[in-house]
């Protein structure tokens, strides 16, 4: 009887893998055009206030990824206690609580952060001009911090729970507010005062607060999850949780802060070969990082399954789990490597006009940056995937020493090497980038391969 039983278990996880994966990356395509809102409003205030947003919006934008993946850990744990025992209520409870306060003190720390943008960016060599306008946007933007990691709880939670689909709504309902907000308040629509930049950042807050409000109004409402009250007795530490969100989270945040590190110097290591280079890849780097949407929700699916397992002491569904959320990746990322191969400059209109002489240069760099993005979109998937069923087994000390060797030892002095001392340029800082996410996904996969061996899943 035991034959029979393994494809069942595996069509079981595909179906859960799909149905929890599909609305967390839509929400993931529809967060990207959150911020492309922004960009569309400011860019037609002049390129000063182009410039000191994009600034603003890096510095603001990698914390809140750095602390969203840190506050991030209690998706394992709420996963693992639902598989652990029918009647988790308290436990899932009291790791929703925990992570609330994690953002709340974390998020007053990057608050601190961003009440000194300007001083920040006027040492790393900015212009003054755009770091006072990038400073006055962060002085307004830091109110959004504490409200957008404790949505990414919520998020979180509502996931684990079986509901992501409110995760996607949700995120539509912020493309629309941030949409009317920079309309409204950017230019003086509807007589309200014109406020330029300082009006879109005032929109960002706002959309942070209602996507805040609507988390919680659909906990409220939703019968599964109002049962967990998870906003009762917030006062109330619970310092051992607390330490085990500290333990898995920190390490995710590192490894966020380790990949988004090594793509941003790659944008600084493109400026110095030249302004069509650095143009080039800012264009082809949107595209990748669009296609990579979809196997980044995966990897949040596959952190939940694999973690529902883990607290079951189920290793056979935990493997089939894992082999579900990597067949997804791998069949999906198949598709826009081909689109990137067969029609780059159509992939590229979604951004530019390839037709344009003035893009000639820009364009003729994407096209070939394209071309390399293909060939590694298929390890970009798996390392998303692969970094997510650890984090299930809540494994993510070891994968953090493993990105740092893949994305920094490899994969950046590969990028120096190949951009400043061979005739490669522009194409070997992208070969660099290929070879990190290349290592990366090898080591991650044979680390996942080697669970047993290595006492991650029960005995």
């Amino acid at each position: 009887m035991a034959e029979p039983a393994a494809p069942s278990l595996w069509r079981t996880e595909l179906g859960a893998t799909l149905r929890l994966a599909a609305p967390l990356a839509a929400a993931n395509l529809l967060q990207m055009l959150v911020y492309a809102i922004d960009v569309i409003f400011v860019a037609r205030l002049g390129e000063t206030a182009l410039a000191a947003s994009s600034l603003a919006t890096t510095l603001f934008g990698l914390m809140m990824w750095c602390l969203i993946g840190l506050t991030g850990a209690c998706a394992p744990l709420i996963a693992a206690e639902l598989g652990r025992r029918a009647h988790a209520v308290r436990e899932v409870r009291r790791s929703v609580r925990m992570a609330l306060w994690l953002a709340a003190g974390t998020g007053l720390l990057a608050m601190l952060v961003s009440a000194n943008g300007e001083a920040l960016l006027l040492l790393s060599g900015q212009d003054a001009e755009v770091a006072r306008q990038a400073g006055s946007f962060l002085a307004i933007l830091l109110w959004a911090t504490i409200p957008n990691i404790m949505a990414g709880v919520l998020r979180n939670f509502v996931s684990a729970l079986g509901r992501p689909v409110f995760a996607t709504a949700i995120t539509g309902l912020a493309i629309l507010v941030n949409a009317l907000g920079n309309y409204v308040l950017v230019f003086g629509n509807w007589g309200a005062p014109a406020l330029g930049l300082d009006g879109s950042a005032i929109s960002s807050v706002i959309t942070a607060f209602v996507m805040l409000g609507a988390y919680a109004l659909a906990i409220r409402t939703d019968r599964r999850l109002r049962r967990y009250r998870v906003f009762g007795r917030w006062w109330r530490p619970e310092w051992q949780r607390l330490r085990d969100l500290l333990r898995i989270g920190l390490p995710i945040s590192l490894i966020i802060m380790a990949e988004g590190g090594l793509f941003s110097s790659a944008a600084f290591l493109m400026g110095l070969l030249g302004q069509a280079e650095l143009a080039g890849h800012t264009v082809a780097l949107q595209v990748a990082a669009l296609a990579f949407q979809i196997p980044f929700g995966v990897g949040q699916a596959a952190t939940i399954r694999v973690g529902y397992h883990y607290g079951a002491g189920n290793v056979a569904a935990i493997a089939a789990a894992g082999k579900a959320a990597l067949v997804v990746a791998v069949s999906y990322m198949i598709i826009p490597a081909a689109l990137m191969i067969l029609a780059p400059r159509f992939v590229l209109s979604l951004y530019v006009d390839p037709a344009d002489p003035a893009n000639a240069a820009m364009v003729g760099h994407a096209v070939g940056f394209l071309a390399i993005a293909a060939a590694f979109q298929l390890f970009d998937g798996l390392q998303a995937v692969l970094a997510g069923t650890l984090r299930g087994l809540q494994d993510t000390r070891m994968p953090l020493i493993l990105a740092l060797i893949g994305y920094w030892l490899i994969g950046f002095t590969t990028s120096v090497a190949l951009g400043f001392f061979s005739p490669l340029a522009g194409n070997g800082i992208w070969l660099g980038l290929a070879a990190g996410l290349v290592v990366v996904s090898l080591l991650l996969g044979r680390r996942w391969q080697r669970r047993a061996v290595l006492g991650l899943v029960p005995a």
